[in-house]
């Protein structure tokens, strides 16, 4: 497993029912995806990405939001002056799944982050 492996694959649709990653396996992603990190009890990963400006923030927001739905996988973006956050779960299983970290690595290319 590896980031370009991930940037490779489409979200799968997820119809609830399979269990959540543990910590142990969301750790493992993790270190395929640079500069997120883990949340709430591994149930959600996290990044937030720094800007000099509210415009560029707004930029990557709207981008992110263009390649999610493009994916069929939402999360919760928040931006402002100086930066964008972006946290993905799988709602359906309430904790991660493979999905989120598929688009974790499409929004650091995106980010133009390797």
């Amino acid at each position: 497993m590896d980031q370009m492996n991930l940037i490779a694959k489409k979200c799968t649709p997820c119809q609830g029912g399979v269990p959540p990653m543990t910590c142990d396996v969301a750790e493992k992603y993790l270190t395929e995806v640079s500069g997120w990190e883990l949340r709430d009890s591994a149930t959600k990963i996290k990044r937030t990405f720094k800007f000099n400006n509210f415009v560029d923030a707004m930029k990557l927001a709207q981008l992110v939001g263009e390649l999610c739905e493009k994916e069929g996988h939402h999360p919760d973006i928040t931006f402002g002056w100086g930066y964008c956050s972006v946290i993905f779960q799988t709602h359906k299983i309430n904790g991660l799944h493979e999905n989120d970290f598929i688009m974790a690595a499409k929004v650091n290319k995106l980010a133009g982050i390797k």
